[in-house]
């Protein structure tokens, strides 16, 4: 039995990462391999037909089963992740498994050619013998509740979709360090989130106030602050906040910290997706576990829209009525206001931001920054921030 066919008989008794070889680009190298009562040409095609499908995602075939390693869900994860207690008879599958990876990883394009026996160009993959998966898988199991797995291990922020969990096309990477202004708003959001990280009580955050206040960009600076240290954020759109739950069902056995994003929250009265905010803020059966908590923004204080009607109706119970519409806001355990800047503070955004962009000495800055403004609607922290990208696109 020649090398590359006990290397397809390994790879078909695996139980642990048998689920990479449902891969694209692995599919092909195990038809590759399997070149028995294959003709030259035959052997031609799928060689190159397992390049192809391997250079359209990585050179190095070494680099992509680690990753596929990574990213890879299976029964010894997710136990590890739930804390189970996992076998020995377990623990020697992904060591046997492991070091089959290896093997595979480290075949050279010469070897496969050498098979072939064809003398004729054909392009070549990189490998590398750097790797070790064993120690590698093991350091990432021993840092699995901050680096994560599957689609977490590599992604930060998510989009929830049609009930499925969907990594952000084009995350937003602002960092806290560029993020200018309400230090004190952000400073109890920091607060909140670091101790919903270190396991002790947290609150779910509802951010309200003026357009443009910065109050989304703040959750997104701070998730990617402490991104390494095992947070993620899911966004979900209001139109699926009837799915919350089972949302939450799916993170509830996640060994990562996830904050589930609403972002500009408001209902008009009588949404029945009120019920299922309020359910999950108020921690019902189907409510949110250890690792979830909810950060909301909205540009009003009282989610639910009211009318003057709602205070002078024929309801008997009126004051009822405007306690149950406007009590949605009181669910959530923190609540921080971010108001427009005043001059001062809007001019020290204005300087702060130019000195991040880096920009040259602007004559009257103070004055174009107030104009500017006043021609947007106001002072605001987006305002600010249009200005100053507006001076550096126009500089040299």
């Amino acid at each position: 039995m020649s090398s590359l066919e006990l290397i397809n008989m390994k790879v078909k008794s695996f139980i642990v990462f048998n689920k990479i070889f449902e891969d694209k680009v692995m599919k092909s190298f195990i038809n590759m391999i399997d070149v028995k009562e294959s003709s030259t040409i035959e052997k031609v095609e799928k060689y190159s037909s397992f390049v192809r499908e391997l250079f359209e995602k990585n050179e190095s075939f070494s680099e992509y089963i680690w990753q596929l390693i990574v990213f890879d869900e299976n029964i010894y994860i997710r136990k590890l992740s739930n804390k189970e207690d996992v076998s020995e008879m377990l623990e020697r599958c992904v060591k046997h498994e492991l070091e089959t990876l290896q093997e595979i990883s480290r075949i050279t394009s010469r070897e496969i050619k050498d098979e072939i026996g064809c003398d004729i160009f054909l392009p070549e993959w990189t490998t590398s013998l750097d790797y070790d998966f064993k120690i590698m898988y093991q350091n990432r199991m021993e840092n699995l509740f901050t680096l994560g797995y599957g689609i977490y291990a590599n992604n930060i922020m998510f989009t929830y979709n049609n009930g499925g969990i969907v990594p952000a096309k084009y995350p937003d990477s602002i960092r806290l360090s560029s993020h200018i202004g309400y230090e004190r708003q952000q400073k109890r959001i920091i607060d909140n989130t670091y101790a919903f990280l270190k396991d002790k009580p947290a609150a779910n955050v509802l951010l309200y106030g003026d357009a443009g206040t910065g109050k989304s960009s703040t959750i997104k600076a701070i998730v990617n602050e402490f991104a390494d240290i095992g947070l993620r954020m899911i966004e979900v759109r209001k139109g699926d906040l009837l799915k919350l739950p089972e949302l939450i069902e799916k993170l509830a056995n996640n060994p990562l910290k996830f904050i589930i994003f609403i972002d500009d929250l408001s209902f008009a009265k009588n949404n029945e997706e009120i019920g299922a905010l309020k359910a999950i803020l108020e921690g019902s059966v189907s409510g949110k576990t250890e690792n979830v908590v909810l950060y909301a923004t909205s540009n009003r204080r009282h989610l639910v829209q009211e009318s003057f009607s709602d205070r002078d109706g024929d309801d008997i119970h009126r004051n009822e009525t405007i306690q149950e519409q406007t009590s949605l806001s009181d669910r959530f355990g923190l609540a921080i206001c971010f108001s427009k800047p005043d001059k001062k503070e809007y001019l020290d955004i204005i300087h702060g931001l130019v000195k991040e962009y880096k920009i040259k000495d602007i004559e009257n800055l103070d004055i174009l920054a107030e104009r500017h403004a006043m021609e947007r609607g106001g002072r605001s922290g987006r305002t600010a921030r249009q200005f100053v990208e507006y001076l550096k696109s126009i500089q040299e």
